[in-house]
């Protein structure tokens, strides 16, 4: 699979199925999110895989109500961060979380490649996820990912508006309300934010 094939297979779906984690599958995954470019080579980001029983038991403790389809996953990572780890440039251009977000990039493409789910989520109690995996105060819990296969039926722990995304194409708003060509042109921009897709 080549990277462009990887970028239009990903999709965040829910249902899911266990599949046996290793700890080379983690390394795996951790070493292609890893590879990634971040300012001054700072590589700010870290991440806590969660796969042991008791512990992700009690990690998924920390998700909300909407994200319980997780409680299928038989693997999370905590994508971790802090401010003072990467550049601060001026303009309040922090960089922790752009760099962050580029290496879950990495690490959810290489997912796709390994016929994975990887989906993040932000539905969670970020202290609560501190305190059950240890995380130091200085640290932010910037997102979760949650790994599986793809279950063969709908998971019955979805909501409705969550299986009419699971069962509908990949909606993305147009090309021109995203790409300006050479200087910004306030004319593409919707005439109201649709939000949330």
């Amino acid at each position: 699979m080549d990277v462009k094939d990887a970028i239009e297979k990903r999709r965040a779906l829910r249902s899911l199925e266990p599949f046996e984690v290793t700890e080379e599958l983690v390394e795996d995954l951790a070493g292609a999110a890893h590879l990634a470019p971040s300012c001054m080579n700072n590589q700010s980001w870290r991440f806590v895989f969660v796969y042991e029983e008791e512990q992700l038991a009690a990690f998924k403790e920390t998700l909300s109500r909407g994200n319980s389809w997780a409680l299928d996953s038989p693997l999370i990572a905590a994508v971790l961060s802090k401010k003072d780890a990467d550049c601060t440039l001026k303009g309040d251009r922090d960089y922790f979380l752009f760099d962050t977000g580029m290496a879950v990039g990495f690490l959810m493409l290489r997912a796709t490649e390994l016929d994975l789910i990887a989906h993040p989520i932000a539905g969670y109690d970020p202290d609560a996820v501190k305190e059950v995996l240890g995380i130091p105060p200085e640290f932010v819990a910037i997102a979760l990912v949650v790994f599986g296969k793809l279950a063969p039926e709908l998971s019955p722990r979805l909501a409705e508006w969550q299986i009419a995304r699971e069962t509908g194409g990949r909606e993305r708003r147009p090309l021109d309300t995203v790409l300006h060509h050479n200087s910004y042109d306030p004319d593409q921009e919707p005439e109201k934010d649709r939000g949330p897709l």
